[in-house]
């Protein structure tokens, strides 16, 4: 029954909405409902500003807002439930353990003990329920510590909206009773204190969690002890840096100033650019990975480069919204989606920490791409001008998406990484047919240069001193250097960052559209070894090999069922008896 994906979320929407009716319910109790109305109102305010502040974080990679909607749900109902409940209990039992008096004082030193060792224990392990739910469950949307940074941060977001009613409420009661209002009154206090010097509290606390499981991400199947001991190292340093706050508020005064300034603001900073050196780095990622998918012919030489840009990408958005609609920005904002998580995926096939699916989604990713490649296409071309062309070539495990040449003409006397323009303002040369994204071909009628042997992935070069030469030897995706000292080896020894090509594998049943190209599949490899490439697409009108002195060779007549090609993934069907 519980194998049922409908069935499972169904069930965790319903106690989402259940915790959060009894918790609206004590909180209302406890506040009122002028309070509560009071506290609600001024609880809101900062909760748009920090989900914004959490999507810019994640322009790479966005997160699905189902699993945003989760995270803000699950702490601001779930986990502040569980923490008002079991912070209620252990509060009861600090003022029956220090003292048997029920004095007032007695009672202060109990609330200030719970608020130090209590409160950050039971709050911090409630938020991190979220975390762990989404690395288990929806593992796919979890590459690095970006994302659990934003997953933390959302989820303590939604948790200090529920907590910011309650003591708002509960201020606005207490100058009710006594007749305090104004400036000089306890609401505006505690809104000062809670909403516009730290905002970020519970979110930087909780960051820390994160940044373990996403450290935990990253980690191979074989590295079990870091992927469970490094997210319980940064739940204790989330309790401790929740509780030194805590212990600074209950003395107040200049113990919370001194911890405010010289504790909490450079952690502060310190998380900020830890996530913007991690978006960064996936930029980094999106320009390293891709170009094997350009080298197949998936992607077009400017795409990886304008793909790893937000600039480039926000510039083909916006060009798409004008020249052909929001329809067509938004199949733009797809099309780079799938790109990233392509990306992504293949890092980790890299690193071993892909799944079994590995081929399924590869598969699934490339059919996505090929369907919205006619719109996305060229304006990532006209996109990937505004991007300053690498000063060096970039750190990967693939060749560079220039290096080979499958298109056009080499553009190692002309500046920047794009081949000759036909005229001023196009990132292509003549394109062969209207509509066409691949540049001028160097023959007539052929997009390619001239292919080594059929099924070979990438092409003979098209004149000397091309850092690509014919294969070593049949079936293999990387080629022999050119000369000593060539950057491109062929793989002769363990630890070689190019691998020889996997075999070809039958088609498992997806659906492919038509003439799209077919990857190559296979289960993850193991690491250190690459992820074998796709292979090499063939795109409409692509004419046959040339012959020796260069002129395009005709198509093979097929006479009968006997010359037929054989279906995909099988052998050749026998002719029909006569």
């Amino acid at each position: 029954m519980w194998r049922s994906r409908a069935l499972r979320a169904s069930a965790l929407v319903l106690l989402l909405a259940l915790s959060g009716l009894i918790i609206l319910a004590l909180v209302r109790e406890q506040t009122g409902t002028d309070g509560f109305l009071v506290g609600l109102g001024l609880s809101v305010l900062p909760v748009p500003l920090l989900i914004a502040a959490f999507r810019w974080m994640d322009q790479v990679e966005p997160k699905p807002w189902r699993n945003l909607v989760f995270a803000f749900a699950w702490g601001s109902c779930a986990a502040t439930l569980v923490a008002l409940i079991a912070n209620g209990f252990a509060t009861e039992w600090l003022v029956t353990s220090i003292s048997d008096s029920s004095t007032p004082e007695s009672e202060a030193d109990a609330d200030a003990w719970g608020a130090t060792l209590v409160a950050p224990v039971v709050e911090e392990s409630a938020k991190a329920g979220a975390l762990l739910f989404l690395f288990l469950f929806r593992r796919r949307d979890f590459n690095g510590i970006l994302d659990g940074l934003v997953i933390a941060g959302v989820t303590a977001t939604g948790f200090a909206f529920t907590e910011n009613i309650l003591y708002l409420g509960s201020a606005f009661v207490s100058d009710q009773e006594f007749g305090y209002s104004g400036l000089r009154s306890t609401t505006a206090a505690t809104f000062f204190v809670r909403v516009i010097m730290s905002p970020f509290a519970h979110p930087l606390f909780t960051a820390m969690t994160g940044i373990g499981f996403g450290l935990a991400a990253a980690a191979t199947h074989r590295q079990r002890a870091r992927r469970t001991l490094l997210p319980i190292a940064a739940l204790l340093a989330a309790m401790v840096l929740h509780g030194l706050w805590n212990g600074s508020a209950t003395l107040g005064g200049r113990s919370f100033i001194a911890v405010y300034a010289l504790f909490m603001l450079p952690v502060f900073g310190l998380l900020i650019w830890l996530a913007i050196w991690s978006r960064s780095n996936e930029l980094r990622t999106i320009g390293s990975y891709l170009p094997v998918y350009q080298a197949a012919g998936w992607l077009t030489p400017p795409e990886p480069l304008a793909l790893s840009s937000l600039r480039a990408r926000g510039i083909a958005r916006d060009l798409a919204r004008r020249t052909r609609g929001p329809a067509a920005a938004r199949t733009v904002a797809e099309y780079t989606a799938f790109a990233t998580s392509l990306a992504f995926l293949r890092r980790r096939a890299y690193r071993d920490t892909a799944g079994p699916d590995f081929t399924a989604r590869e598969r699934e990713l490339l059919h996505h791409l090929w369907q919205r490649r006619d719109v996305a296409q060229p304006v990532l071309a006209h996109a990937a001008l505004a991007v300053p062309a690498p000063r060096r070539p970039r750190t990967a495990v693939y060749p560079p998406p220039w290096g080979g040449l499958p298109y056009g003409q080499h553009p190692a006397s002309r500046p920047g990484p794009y081949f000759p323009a036909a005229h001023p303002g196009t990132p292509y040369a003549a394109p062969l047919l209207p509509g066409t994204p691949y540049a001028a071909p160097l023959l007539p009628g052929t997009p390619y240069a001239t292919p080594l042997h059929p099924g070979a992935p990438y092409y003979a070069p098209t004149h000397p001193g091309s850092p690509y030469a014919t294969p070593t030897h049949p079936g293999s995706a990387y080629l022999a250097p050119m000369h000593p000292g060539s950057p491109y080896t062929t793989p002769t020894h363990p630890g070689s960052p190019y691998p020889a090509a996997a075999h070809p594998v039958a088609d498992a049943g997806a659906p492919q559209p038509p003439g799209a190209p077919q990857p190559l599949g296979g289960h993850a490899p193991a690491a250190p070894a690459a992820p074998a490439a796709p292979a090499a697409p063939q795109p409409p009108g692509a004419a046959h090999a040339p012959d020796s002195e260069g002129h395009p060779a005709p198509p093979p007549r097929r006479t009968g069922p006997e010359d037929a090609a054989p279906p995909p993934g099988g052998e050749r069907a026998a002719p029909p008896a006569p």
